[in-house]
């Protein structure tokens, strides 16, 4: 997972990072394509709310679905253990992101200024949350 969100973005999730997720009991889905990864979600609960923790689809298999089928997949899952809002935070920069969770129903509602580290300096993060 973590060798797949290196390829995919800049600043990903080390391999503890998602060993510690996993050991937390965060909600995981994963979608392959011919037997291989080729994505995957990470999402908390916290009573009637959740988060999307971390969202990557392969680089050569993205804008062809998979980013959608696995977001749709997730808040369904979200919702079915309760959840009624769900929050995420993308990177400012992240237009094929952003107009995904837009898609989704997902709308903009905060910022967090240099957030993000980035090549040059820092970068703020978008503060995005949907009802379910």
């Amino acid at each position: 997972m973590a060798a797949l969100e290196a390829r995919a973005v800049p600043h990903a999730w080390r391999a503890g990072q998602y060993r510690d997720s996993l050991q937390a009991g965060h909600l995981c889905l994963v979608v392959t394509q011919n037997g291989v990864l080729a994505g995957q979600a990470l999402a908390m609960m916290a009573l009637d709310e959740a988060e999307i923790l971390n969202l990557a689809i392969t680089p050569e298999l993205q804008g062809q679905g998979l980013g959608f089928a696995l977001l749709a997949a997730i808040l369904t899952q979200l919702r079915a253990l309760g959840a009624h809002r769900v929050f995420l935070e993308v990177r400012e920069s992240n237009q094929p992101a952003r107009r995904l969770y837009q898609r989704t129903g997902f709308v903009e509602t905060g910022l967090r200024k240099h957030y993000y580290p980035a090549a040059q300096g820092r970068e703020h993060a978008i503060l995005m949350e949907m009802s379910l």
